[in-house]
């Protein structure tokens, strides 16, 4: 049985090297090789351009912010665009009306709306209580809106140490959401309230490369009280 390292605060674990990842969505864009089209296998534009009126989009960890703003040149100009990271644009360029940019630890920050499309690509991967983000991000969709985010189930430990992997992907598609293992995405159509299984322990900051090969957090969780958004 392995044993489990010491686990990290949400505050300490954002003070943590892994997680103060500065490449993270800095030069992805919309379209092309390194976009969110090709990384979410939807492209967020036709998505929204689709949608009847005030387009909305909230991107978690969005890094430099490049897809909201391609976006925002697109969209109707009442869009509305909201990009949330720990370390925010690290270029000053004023930001198109559209597009709100809000520097806040996405473990904490909590919107004032709901969204068409909420986002979070490759960001889960640093983010210590993965299901609490998940469950909360549930309420942020509009009756009709989409989650589409990177999700690896391999990151998730019990309190012991061992896999907790299948039993928290049999709880998320319990509670509507669907797992893609090929793409290692998972995604929720439409609000709601979400409660899963699990409470939350801590994190390991020292987890090791995950499938992208960057190094990623290790959560940990034990069978209890269920998480609220």
């Amino acid at each position: 049985m392995p044993t489990p390292p010491p686990l990290l605060t949400a505050p300490e674990l954002e003070r943590s090297a892994v997680v103060a990842n500065n490449t993270m969505n800095r030069e992805r864009g919309l379209a092309g090789v390194n976009s969110y089209a090709r990384e979410l296998g939807l492209s967020p534009l036709a998505h929204l351009s689709s949608r009847p009126a005030a387009p909305s989009w909230l991107d978690l960890c969005s890094g430099e912010g490049r897809a909201l703003r391609e976006a925002a040149a697109v969209l109707p100009a009442d869009a509305v665009l909201t990009g949330v990271d720990l370390v925010g644009p690290l270029v000053p360029i004023p930001a198109p009306p559209a597009v709100e940019e809000i520097i806040a630890s996405v473990s904490a920050w909590t919107p004032t709306r709901t969204y068409d499309l909420v986002t979070c690509v490759h960001g889960l991967h640093y983010v210590g209580d993965q299901l609490g983000l998940l469950a909360r991000a549930a309420s942020w969709l509009a009756p009709d809106g989409l989650l589409l985010a990177h999700f690896d189930p391999e990151s998730v430990r019990l309190a012991d140490g061992s896999a907790a992997g299948r039993a928290v992907v049999a709880a998320l598609r319990a509670a509507g959401f669907r797992y893609s293992a090929r793409h290692h995405r998972i995604g929720l159509e439409g609000g709601r309230d979400v409660r899963l299984p699990f409470r939350y322990l801590g994190a390991d900051p020292g987890a090791g490369p995950n499938y992208t090969g960057q190094p990623a957090v290790g959560s940990y969780y034990s069978p209890g009280p269920e998480t609220n958004p």
